[in-house]
């Protein structure tokens, strides 16, 4: 199922003759690390007729990444990115992964596939490697020139696998490769990909057979998650009782169950009348009857902070509006120099900082188009765009431009610590890196702000921007929209 055609002739399999260069190479490879590679070539022992694993590159959860050289025929060698999927991983969950890479990859910055190893369970997709560095280290340093470029190839790449039906659904840099040297870009992981209703992979049609709610992130507690097998006699007996209840044309008349008081002088609800439908719409209590109700699934898959508002509420029909939201996050990421922009530790942290970034009444309008309701205990305003980016990025001062101090809490709560110097952002693991305030320091000279283009950044940006985050999907700009925007009118 797994075995490809290949074109990779021109790979020799003196791949162990090449121990001379190994002495040569000064990488410091963890004794952690040279055990799983050891592992891996006893997994898959054909890798080592062709490759030499240098070093582990990338991790994953469904997935781990190996840098690995070749030695070519006429004499060349050439490094490939060795993508080790978990044996966990369902058969037809990887088949599609291939497909779509040889379907829609090697162009418009898609990741192509060059060949692939399988034994048994055991699965390794070969791709070109992409020398690349995370944006968490470079975005400091990108001028606006950059980051519009970046977008633009994000776009391109968007509109391609979007053409062919593919739902990406985990848009992130870490997903989206970027060589600043050589300007060459890359759309990588499809380990999650769905399909649309008109996909031209096959394989991805076959998906909706398996369980509709995907695996959780590492790190996040799913809440929405497929009952375990191994469930208990009385929870399948409760389960039982709830769907028992529903058929029912009347419940019996109870109290509602109390999920929040806020105080204790809050009236009490009625009970439950004959005929009455629900007692507990846009109210902080759930009624029998919601309680009885079975609980919706929708697809969750993807990377906190960067999942649209349709995903966070759990509307059922997601489309590659999923992807273009994510794009949005990103733009917003690279525009106001902070990586990541939003962290929360469940989808209601989310949703509470995508409103003060987007405004509750905003986000509490869109959610009913899509037959959502939510409740917010406090209105928040709608940020301008601009004001917001800039004065994150150290240009505007937020007393002076009406920046809402809930934003900037909301953000602050996205980071793990503010340290003491205001050029010092912190990021993931608590590390820091330089922000963009009025000067970063380039190939050990100070570059203005200004040099990098940042003091002129056009309307255009913000109003793509604004289209990237539409908080409804059936109106949010598309990708193949989004590359006629005059921001791209050049290109």
């Amino acid at each position: 199922m797994f075995e490809m055609e290949c074109s990779a002739e021109d790979i020799s399999t003196e791949g162990c003759s090449m121990k001379s260069d190994r002495a040569q190479r000064k990488r410091k490879v963890s004794r952690d690390v040279e055990l799983e590679i050891e592992l891996l070539l006893k997994a898959v022992p054909q890798l080592a007729k062709v490759f030499h694993i240098i070093d582990k590159i990338g991790e994953g959860t469904f997935s781990s990444v190996y840098l690995g050289e070749a030695q070519m025929r006429d004499g060349r060698r050439k490094m490939f990115a060795l993508k080790y999927l978990i044996p966990t991983s369902h058969p037809t969950r990887i088949a599609a992964e291939l497909q779509c890479l040889t379907v829609a990859g090697g162009r418009e910055n898609v990741m192509g596939v060059t060949y692939c190893f399988r034994k048994e369970d055991r699965v390794v997709i070969v791709m070109p490697y992409i020398e690349h560095q995370p944006i968490v280290d470079i975005i400091g340093l990108l001028s606006f020139e950059e980051v519009r470029l970046y977008i633009y190839h994000l776009l391109k790449a968007l509109k391609h696998i979007h053409q062919c039906g593919i739902i990406h659904r985990d848009i992130k840099p870490n997903n989206f490769l970027y060589n600043r040297k050589s300007k060459m870009y890359a759309l990588v992981d499809f380990g999650l990909a769905q399909g649309t209703a008109d996909t031209q992979i096959e394989l991805l049609k076959d998906l909706t057979g398996l369980c509709k709610v995907p695996r959780p992130v590492f790190g996040e507690r799913n809440l929405n998650s497929c009952t375990p097998l191994r469930s208990t006699t009385k929870q399948a007996a409760s389960k039982r009782e709830l769907v028992k209840l529903r058929k029912t044309e009347e419940p019996a008349p109870r109290s509602p169950l109390p999920v929040r008081t806020q105080s204790s002088s809050q009236k009490p609800q009625k009970t439950l009348q004959q005929g009455l439908t629900c007692s507990c719409y846009l109210t902080d209590r759930v009624c029998n009857i919601c309680m009885a109700r079975k609980q919706q699934v929708a697809p969750r898959a993807g990377t906190p902070g960067f999942r649209a508002p349709e995903i966070l509420t759990k509307c059922p029909n997601q489309g590659t509006a999923i992807d273009v939201w994510s794009a949005g996050v990103i733009l917003l990421s690279l525009l106001s120099g902070r990586y990541p922009f939003f962290k929360a530790s469940d989808d209601l942290i989310a949703l509470t900082q995508i409103m003060t970034i987007r405004g509750s009444r905003e986000t509490i309008r869109a959610a009913k188009t899509y037959g959502k309701a939510l409740v917010c205990s406090q209105e928040l305003p709608r940020q301008d765009l601009r004001t917001l980016c800039e004065t994150l990025r150290g240009r505007r001062s937020s007393r002076d431009n009406n920046v809402s101090p809930a934003a900037e809490r909301s953000h602050d709560e996205t980071l793990t610590h503010r340290p003491a110097d205001p050029n010092l952002q912190p990021h993931r693991g608590g590390e820091t890196t330089t922000c963009l305030t009025k000067q970063s320091s380039v190939s050990g000279g100070e570059v203005e702000e200004e040099e990098l283009g940042w003091d002129i950044v056009p309307d255009e940006a913000y109003d793509l921007l604004d289209q990237l985050l539409d908080l409804n999907p059936s109106t949010r700009i598309t990708a193949a929209e989004a590359l006629l925007h005059p921001l791209f009118t050049d290109l």
